[in-house]
């Protein structure tokens, strides 16, 4: 299947192309085979068979049929070799192509992995359970990275990935879209495993990366099929427009040698307006009077960071008010650690560090809680306060880039300080 005499990509490369095709493969073997357990060991095995091989020997022509095909075939060798699933294994074989043509690969037209993620957000599984199961299974994310999300012990999350899928295999669970009354239970665990996938993919946990464009794109990709299939969703439309707005600063984030810039010192020429146009047009769409949920406003925050030409025209106290729709909707110690920042902004320092001051039991030691508590002390001008807060931020973050960024900033606060 390999193209003779094809240079080989280079491992950085493979890896990316398979972080795209590792959901699209495991939803078409689950599919297939009706083992999702089993599945998603044997794609795992193909998947490191694939970076092992495709940088030296070259891509296969069709590397989701090279997947799929492999997965396969560790499949039926891991029942072959269970004695007790006989029986398992004559219906195996009974589905498999008789011929022993290599398995099917995706169709260009039909994709499995909406389709995964549904089965992943069983209602048989707790909301955060079945977050947990999806961002493993369809986003690729490390257990540690979804226990950092989750702000949880790395045992704990490996603990409720493994009972996640005992409780599918027990309730049964079949491969394909449940029906318009099956969608509501489920749809709150997909938004969220959709909007998480996206936030790693634009602040990625990872220690060695800032920015996984692989991940936001399929995020965004994902998004966008949902909102096709269910476009009278608001909900569905405001994560689409948070991605968009938010994605579309991506380029100015970082700078050449990329080194992590903040909103406030973006360059904003060089956001992506199609992608704002795009993504205010969803909010004023989606946006109306009465009911709204989180992704909503989250986006018309964005919609808001977007529009104002300049930082010191961004519209602060509507900023504000919106955070306290937010926080009154969807509370969480995230959400009152960036109305804080609103709040500095419109009545200064000290208003936003009293707010802080009321998560901090829940927060306590989380980088990002004191980095926003060293930003405000310098607005406040406690030059001191913000070098210890930042210290202790820059001593906590697992991202490098954040890292070398609360560093420079530590660097810049010193030299101000000792400055004659």
């Amino acid at each position: 299947m390999t193209a003779a005499g094809r240079p080989g990509p280079d491992a950085r490369a493979v890896e990316d192309l398979l972080r795209v095709l590792a959901p699209r493969v495991l939803g078409t073997v689950a599919r297939k085979y009706r083992d999702f357990d089993a599945a998603e060991d044997a794609v795992q095995e193909a998947l490191l068979a694939a970076a092992t091989q495709w940088p030296t020997q070259g891509l296969p022509d069709n590397p989701d049929a090279w997947l799929v095909t492999a997965a396969s075939r560790r499949l039926i060798n891991m029942w072959r070799a269970d004695a007790a699933r006989r029986r398992r294994e004559d219906t195996l074989f009974a589905l498999d192509n008789p011929t022993g043509a290599a398995a099917d690969a995706p169709a260009a037209d039909h994709d499995d992995t909406l389709l995964l993620l549904f089965l992943c957000c069983h209602p048989s599984l707790t909301h955060p359970s079945a977050v947990a199961l999806t961002l493993r299974a369809v986003g690729g994310l490390t257990t540690a990275q979804i226990a950092a999300a989750f702000l949880v012990p790395e045992a704990t999350m490996a603990q409720r990935i493994s009972r996640a899928k005992q409780s599918i295999a027990r309730a049964g669970a079949r491969f394909e879209l449940p029906d318009r009354d099956g969608w509501r239970p489920r749809l709150d665990s997909v938004l969220k495993v959709l909007y998480l996938m996206f936030s790693e993919g634009y602040a990625s946990l990872d220690a060695d990366e800032l920015l996984r464009p692989d991940l936001t794109r399929e995020a965004i990709r994902l998004t966008r099929l949902l909102h096709r299939l269910l476009p009278g969703e608001a909900e569905v439309a405001g994560l689409l427009a948070l991605m968009l707005l938010t994605d579309a600063r991506r380029d100015a984030r970082t700078d050449p040698h990329g080194e992590l810039i903040p909103l406030a010192r973006q360059d904003r020429g060089r956001w992506d307006r199609a992608a704002i146009t795009e993504g205010v047009r969803l909010v004023e769409a989606t946006l109306r009077p009465g009911r709204v949920g989180p992704y909503q406003v989250q986006a018309a925050i964005a919609a808001l960071h977007d529009e104002a030409p300049h930082v010191d025209e961004t519209d602060w106290p509507q900023i504000l008010a919106l955070y306290g729709v937010l926080d009154r909707i969807a509370p969480g110690p995230i959400v009152t650690l960036n109305r804080a920042v609103a709040l500095a902004m419109v009545d200064g320092p000290r208003a936003g560090l009293a707010l802080l001051a009321t998560v901090e039991d829940k927060l306590s030691g989380h980088y990002r809680l004191a980095a926003v508590r060293g930003h405000l002390l310098e607005m406040a001008g406690d030059r001191e306060g913000a070098l210890t807060q930042l210290r202790a931020a820059a001593a906590g973050t697992r991202s490098r880039a954040e890292q070398a960024f609360l560093l420079t900033e530590i660097a810049r606060l010193a030299s101000v300080r000792s400055a004659p």
